[in-house]
Parts: C-alpha cells; sequence; structure tokens
C-alpha cells in the first residue's frame, strides 16, 4: 500500500497527488508511468508521473475524476492509502540537446509534459511550453513550468488568460519566428493530431504521448493498440510515446469513442 503525502486540486475534477513510492522515485524517468489501484476491488489506472523527489521518496500524480475508479482516488486524501502502485513503466522520452524544442500540452496532459520540459532544458536545449486549455481555470502547473522552460506561452479558447486560441496557435507563433528543431506534444488526441499536421506541414519532428487510450497497462488487454507507420503497435508496452507524423490518429479518434 503506498501513502498518500499531500494532494491538491487543481479544479473541480482534477487533483494533484503525491504519494509514498520510493523505489519507484527512485528509477523512474520522464515518459513513465505507474498503474494505480484505489482499493481491493479497484480497477487498474494508468497515470504518468508527473514528478518525483527521490529524498522525500514521493511520486506526484495528476489525476481527472471521469468515472467511478479515478473518482475514489481523488476522492482519497492525505493519510489515506493507495491499495497498489505499480511501476515505472512504458519507455521513456528519448530526451538529447536538439537545439529549440516546443512543448506543448492540453488539460491534464500537462501533467507528464512537466518532466520532459524539465529534462529537455537539462539536456540544454532551448525549451518553449505552449499551455492549452478552455479556460483560465483549467491551465495546470503554470508556475512549474516557468521555473523549468525558457518560455511559456498560455493559450485558451475563450481568451480568458494568455492569448486567445488553440495550442497550434501558440506553436506556430514561435515555429514562425524562429527555427524549432524538435516538437513534443502530449493531451487530447484531437489536440495532437493536429499539432502532428502543422508540424509535418514544416517539416518538424514531432513526438505525441498515447496514454489517454491505456486501460490495463501490460500489452494484455489490446485496448491500447493504435496503428504506428502501418503497424500495430501496444501504447503500454511500445510507448506510450511514438512519432506523431505516423500515428493514424483517426483511427485513434475513433476507438476512444468506445470508451464514452
Amino acid at each position: 500500500m503506498n501513502k498518500i503525502v499531500e494532494k491538491e486540486f487543481f479544479s473541480e475534477n482534477v487533483v494533484k497527488l503525491v504519494v509514498e513510492a520510493p523505489m519507484i522515485a527512485k528509477s523512474r524517468r520522464p515518459g513513465h508511468f505507474v498503474i494505480v489501484i484505489a482499493d481491493e476491488k479497484g480497477e487498474r489506472i494508468p497515470l504518468t508521473i508527473a514528478d518525483a523527489d527521490t529524498a522525500k521518496g514521493t511520486i506526484t500524480l495528476v489525476v481527472q475524476a471521469i468515472g467511478v475508479s479515478t473518482r475514489k482516488i481523488c476522492a482519497l486524501n492525505p493519510g489515506d492509502y493507495l491499495a497498489d502502485v505499480v511501476g515505472p513503466l512504458g519507455r521513456a522520452t528519448d530526451i538529447q540537446r536538439r537545439g529549440t524544442v516546443i512543448c506543448c500540452g492540453g488539460g491534464v496532459g500537462v501533467a507528464p509534459l512537466l518532466p520532459i520540459v524539465r529534462g529537455m532544458k537539462e539536456a540544454g536545449n532551448r525549451t518553449i511550453v505552449v499551455l492549452a486549455a478552455r479556460t483560465k481555470d483549467l491551465i495546470i502547473l503554470e508556475r512549474e513550468m516557468r521555473e523549468a522552460a525558457d518560455e511559456v506561452i498560455i493559450m485558451t479558447d475563450d481568451g480568458s488568460y494568455g492569448k486567445q486560441g488553440l495550442v497550434t496557435n501558440g506553436v506556430e507563433e514561435v515555429i514562425l519566428r524562429e527555427k524549432v528543431d524538435e516538437v513534443v506534444t502530449i493531451g487530447p488526441a484531437i489536440m495532437m493530431k493536429f499539432v502532428a499536421l502543422l508540424t509535418k506541414k514544416y517539416e518538424i519532428p514531432t513526438i505525441c504521448s498515447l496514454n489517454t487510450i491505456m486501460v490495463d497497462g501490460t500489452g494484455m488487454c489490446g485496448a491500447c493498440r493504435v496503428t504506428v507507420d502501418g503497424r500495430t503497435r501496444f501504447v503500454c508496452v511500445d510507448g506510450p510515446e511514438f512519432d506523431a507524423h505516423k500515428v493514424d490518429f483517426d483511427e485513434m479518434l475513433m476507438r476512444l469513442k468506445a470508451y464514452n
């Protein structure tokens, strides 16, 4: 069992939990995820690790309450325990010195983007972050991103904060003013699709994280299968990150409708 030591509400349905998991905190790398089970009868929930503190032996998870199990997890408080946390799982982000890197995230996709931003900066890249949400209240981890990146651009659909527009507007703004060597995008599948279409036009290598389609996290259930470069891949064991220009997002969006 893993003890919850801190809890913070980002919004009504999005919660940050700091959880005791010393072995995971020590070995995790940007891009890794864990499987979380709320209680003995709970289902397996894959969550990407947003942060880790090796000194305290903790990891940080950001959870959106959208179903029975995630609502159970979000209802827990400091001092409560998760039945199980297993990880780190998946393949870590390929972080190298490339030059100028744009890291763009939408919604809770900003959480797994944070360790990637830090890693890109530590590798010597000029790191620009584009955060997007429907409204100001849904922007998360802005302070942490500003501390980690060279520049942060905020985009909101309604213009309530930052600039009005979509994440692609913010990304293209940077592309038009300076040379960009790589783009990393994490968020809703539809957002990543249009980021990929934009960067393909400018021939900029782009990485996307498809953690939104994962269920079991072991490759056994097959729910996270996607087509990448014409071949079937399983996000939880082959990813969660892939070349965004090779992902069949239309197929992925069709399969995501099954969860509605």
